[in-house]
């Protein structure tokens, strides 16, 4: 059935799911069914990720490495009291992390970029799964799945992306003390790019999504441990995912 809005009225149309509890009231955006999804599975999908930013100090530092829409960063910020840098280089979900910021009143506390990061500094394009709010599995750079197999992309965007190390080193973020890094394929250029910093005392804990299949993911592993970092694989047991296209797939805590 079709529904006749005036202009006026789908300007005043402002879907908000609110999670969490009393000062830890967190209201996010739901402007589609991807966006609604990720409110309703926040404490069911990643519940590792909840559990890992219940432990951050108020004020610490967090850098979001693929923040998507910004459950992570608007719920550290808001609950945790972290101060958040957070990259999200697609353009419709840069668009609503910025939204959930502004809802949650957390420009003080929050700074966005529509960045991407990696191992190297450069223009190139974001290669989209599809154009939509929510959505994941993009590629910067080169066209690979999260396999990093090629794969054909319907679409793309323009993107830019630089390394930790140089945001750091130009001050233009602190060094952190804690760091999610989820770009669903190419953590290990991320964690190339930010070696100075991971070698920094400063940094506490990361959390990264790694899949076990991938020889450069297990050699990220391995780099972060002889650095100093250790993880538990009990968590990272709990962790994994079982079947489905995301088999071997697991968010691993490194802490020193």
């Amino acid at each position: 059935m079709a529904i006749d809005l005036t202009l006026a009225e789908y300007e005043n149309i402002h879907p908000v799911l609110v999670i969490g509890e009393d000062e830890n009231k967190v209201r996010y955006c739901t402007p589609n069914q991807m966006a609604a999804w990720r409110v309703q599975t926040f404490f069911t999908k990643e519940p590792e990720t909840v559990a890992w930013i219940e432990g951050f100090s108020a004020d610490e530092v967090l850098v979001d490495v693929g923040a998507n829409v910004g459950m992570y960063t608007i719920w550290a910020a808001k609950t945790a009291g972290a101060r958040v840098f957070s990259f999200e280089p697609e353009s419709q979900n840069y668009a609503l992390l910025n939204r959930n910021i502004v809802l949650n009143r957390l420009s003080s506390r929050v700074v966005a970029y529509c960045a991407a990061l990696s191992d190297e500094t450069a223009f190139d394009v974001l290669n989209l799964s599809r154009f939509d709010i929510g959505q994941s599995c993009h590629a910067f750079g080169e066209a690979v799945n999260f396999r990093l197999e090629p794969h054909q992309f319907a679409l793309t965007q323009g993107a830019f992306a630089t390394q930790l190390d140089e945001l750091v080193q130009s001050q233009t973020v602190p060094t952190p003390n804690h760091i999610k890094i989820d770009v669903d394929g190419i953590e290990h250029k991320v964690i190339a790019g930010a070696k100075t910093t991971l070698e920094n005392p400063v940094v506490k804990s990361i959390l990264v999504e790694i899949n076990q299949n991938l020889a450069e993911h297990v050699g990220a592993v391995t780099f972060l441990k002889d650095i100093g970092f250790t993880y538990s694989i009990a968590q990272v047991t709990e962790a994994e995912r079982l079947d489905g296209v995301f088999k071997g797939v697991a968010n691993y805590v490194f802490r020193r």
